[in-house]
């Protein structure tokens, strides 16, 4: 059963006010903080919060994922050209059937022209990772302090699309710690030469989140080479101890583009491999 949209309480500059008219199109319960300003990097950027049925009235705590591109997950006014991940649906029909657990959502907005930039700091030499500090070591806190979170690695996820696939696998390779759970899909794996491959052969840690990976295959110009650049990232993945099926889960989606409404309708599939209750 569709729950309807909650009022949302929205804050700007630390003072809360109630949202009058919700906006059509989204499911649940949200809060939206504004100008989430850095130390660390110059633009401040939107964050959105969905909190789970019965968040308000109860005194649990929950696991969380991040996700960047925070625009595109949830509302179709905010979205790229008008396409949304449907992100706040699925995860409610999801946890009304018990598929799921209740979970936090952060959607973490892009910053526009500095998207690109931001999303690949980390990646190779001389760029340091920026985007990933900011993630790591202002958000997260931030989040921690204002919610109830479950907040060690098990509990905590990391995702994204393109880019932002991408700078979820360079984040967890920096903090293998604090991220215990990606959801990866349609990664830009051609970028920089395939530095992410590089990245992937430096890692050390013990430590291996829980990945969820996918690619379509009709994405960008040349789809076949964008199929094989994810084999071989899946490949190279199982080649540092990932196991297929266990904590790696890879699948190519027959036909499927690389928008919005394509993640929208894996990104179901995705939650329940990374957070499934197993019913």
């Amino acid at each position: 059963m569709k729950r309807p949209l909650a009022t949302a309480a929205l804050f700007l500059c630390g003072v809360g006010y109630v949202l009058a008219a919700p906006r059509p199109g989204m499911t649940g319960d949200f809060e939206l903080h504004r100008n989430f300003a850095s130390k660390i990097l110059p633009t401040p950027r939107d964050v959105i919060v969905y909190l789970p049925p019965g968040y308000r009235s109860s005194d649990r705590r929950y696991p969380v994922l991040y996700m960047h591109d925070g625009q595109n997950l949830f509302d179709p006014a905010t979205g790229f050209a008008g396409q949304e991940w449907r992100l706040d649906e699925t995860a409610e029909q999801l946890i009304e059937a018990g598929k799921i657990p209740p979970l936090i959502i952060i959607g973490v907005y892009n910053t526009g022209g500095h998207r690109i930039r931001e999303y690949t700091s980390g990646l190779g030499e001389n760029n340091p990772p920026t985007y990933a500090r900011l993630i790591v070591e202002e958000l997260k806190p931030f989040i921690d302090s204002h919610y109830r979170t479950l907040q060690g690695p098990g509990d905590t996820g990391l995702g994204g699309s393109s880019l932002g696939g991408l700078i979820s696998l360079a984040i967890a390779f920096q903090y293998p710690n604090v991220f215990g759970k990606l959801a990866i899909l349609s990664p830009s794996v051609f970028w920089n030469s395939r530095v992410i491959l590089e990245e992937l052969k430096k890692y050390r840690n013990a430590a291996r989140p829980k990945i969820w990976l996918d690619i379509g295959t009709a994405e960008g110009n040349t789809p076949q080479q964008t199929v094989e650049d994810a084999r071989a990232l899946r490949d190279a993945l199982v080649e540092k101890g990932w196991k297929l099926d266990v904590d790696l889960r890879y699948f190519e989606a027959e036909g499927a583009a690389h928008n919005e409404a394509a993640w929208s309708r894996r990104v179901g599939p995705a939650l329940e491999f990374l957070f499934g209750t197993g019913k």
